[in-house]
């Protein structure tokens, strides 16, 4: 690193941002944190109602508190709860991003000018208010862009595209990627998106592909591995050898379609070495509990929320491990930002995805097999696949993943940052 970087500040837009000691959005505090063994200054920026675990961090009047239990501080803005309110969310939306402006002001009295701003994106506002702060200092934006709004709600049918909320999103939307001094898309075919709407320079556009940059989630893979070594979770189910454990981990609810599980299971009872474990909550738990007592489901196991520090031990002591999505409703093609994806390629063992994927690493790394259709049959035949494999097979495919996980290793991906951030300060 050139001696001009050195100790160069950088600001991080997060919404959703949270430290490592509590659950949720942690890719901030995993690439900051390797920022600052690099020399640099890191501080995020997220809001105090804390999305994953409905609970909000300041209940005052406060502007915003400084949370401090980690290496980076956090600066958390106070924004409202909202629940499961749709529309409290989004005004909670709006409150993050003009508080920006009145709590970084106040912010930078007592501290050091800002270098850098890297501005994501769980919604689009963020990056709008992180181009503008970084304008007024006069400092470079990165515009980080973890889903492509407004195409989830075309494509929810939400909005409609060609209608006049439609198009002014999408004006919004390229003036984003036309004003940052870069872009990183968490998905490698995230760019074709530009492309596709004839926004890049060779199509007369005025966004430059050279700017759009590619940097996924991923895993901490030192943290990872002393987790799954330290943090042994005393489950009987999980812990039987005779056992065949198709382990899912994760949300439980509608869009993760953890009910088709469960209609593969019912296909599957005749082999009674044959289990599902699904760790999780979600407001779909109670149903998919009763189906699994009404339908007699003996070999699904709900095991309910666990800590994030159990998660390495868990998926290393299954036998495959399931990443369940449905096909409907969201644009695969572009690959996948989960990180879910590089926990379980860590893991050591091997994958199945209910979907086909574009730019797949199940594929790249043959770590794993992915479904042409998401149906409880195909699911049912896949786990069956895995199941008789021959051991050496099965030991490589596992081994394959644990390979293909070190090119997403935060460390990693902090290098890919770290280049883009020298370019342009």
């Amino acid at each position: 690193m050139s001696k001009n970087i050195k100790n160069k500040n950088i600001w991080i837009f997060h919404h959703y941002a949270t430290p490592p000691t509590i659950n949720g959005f942690t890719r901030p505090y995993d690439l900051g944190v390797n920022l600052l063994n690099e020399g640099y200054k890191v501080t995020v920026f997220a809001a105090s109602y804390i999305h994953l675990a409905n609970v909000n961090l300041i209940n005052d009047k406060r502007l915003y508190i400084i949370n401090r239990d980690s290496e980076i501080p956090f600066v958390l803005i106070n924004t409202p709860s909202y629940g499961n309110s749709y529309l409290r969310r989004i005004v909670n939306m709006c409150v993050y991003y003009k508080r920006l402006f009145k709590v970084t002001k106040k912010y930078i009295e007592n501290q050091q000018k800002p270098d850098l701003i890297i501005a994501s994106s769980p919604h689009p506002l963020a990056m709008v208010a992180g181009i503008r702060i970084a304008k007024r200092f006069k400092i470079p934006c990165i515009c980080e862009v973890r889903d492509l709004w407004p195409e989830v709600f075309f494509m929810d049918g939400i909005v409609k595209k060609e209608s006049i909320l439609g198009k002014l999103l999408l004006r919004v939307e390229h003036w984003i990627y036309k004003e940052a001094d870069a872009i990183i898309f968490l998905k490698e075919g995230d760019y074709t998106y530009i492309i596709d709407n004839k926004w890049d320079v060779d199509q007369g556009g005025d966004i430059h592909l050279g700017e759009c940059h590619y940097i996924n989630n991923g895993v901490d893979l030192e943290s990872f591995y002393r987790q799954m070594n330290n943090n042994m979770l005393d489950d009987p189910d999980l812990n039987n050898d005779e056992m065949f454990n198709v382990v899912y981990t994760g949300a439980i609810r509608p869009v993760n379609n953890v009910g088709n599980i469960l209609d593969t299971a019912s296909l599957l009872k005749d082999y009674k070495d044959i289990q599902f474990l699904i760790y999780g909550d979600g407001n779909q738990l109670g149903a998919l509990k009763q189906r699994v007592i009404d339908e007699q489901l003996t070999n699904v196991k709900f095991k309910g929320y666990v800590e994030k520090k159990y998660i390495p031990y868990i998926l290393s002591k299954s036998s495959l491990n399931l990443l369940n999505y449905s096909q409907k409703n969201y644009n695969w093609s572009r690959g996948n930002s989960s990180n879910k994806l590089f926990e379980y390629m860590a893991s050591g063992k091997p994958i199945i995805s209910t979907v086909k994927m574009g730019y797949c690493p199940l594929e790249k790394y043959k770590c794993g097999l992915s479904l042409e259709k998401d149906t409880p049959e195909e699911l049912a035949k896949t786990i069956l696949k895995i199941y008789n494999m021959p051991e050496e097979t099965y030991i490589e495919m596992g081994q394959n993943g644990k390979v293909g996980a070190r090119d997403f290793d935060y460390k990693v991906l902090t290098q890919k940052l770290i280049s883009i951030i020298e370019d342009l300060i």
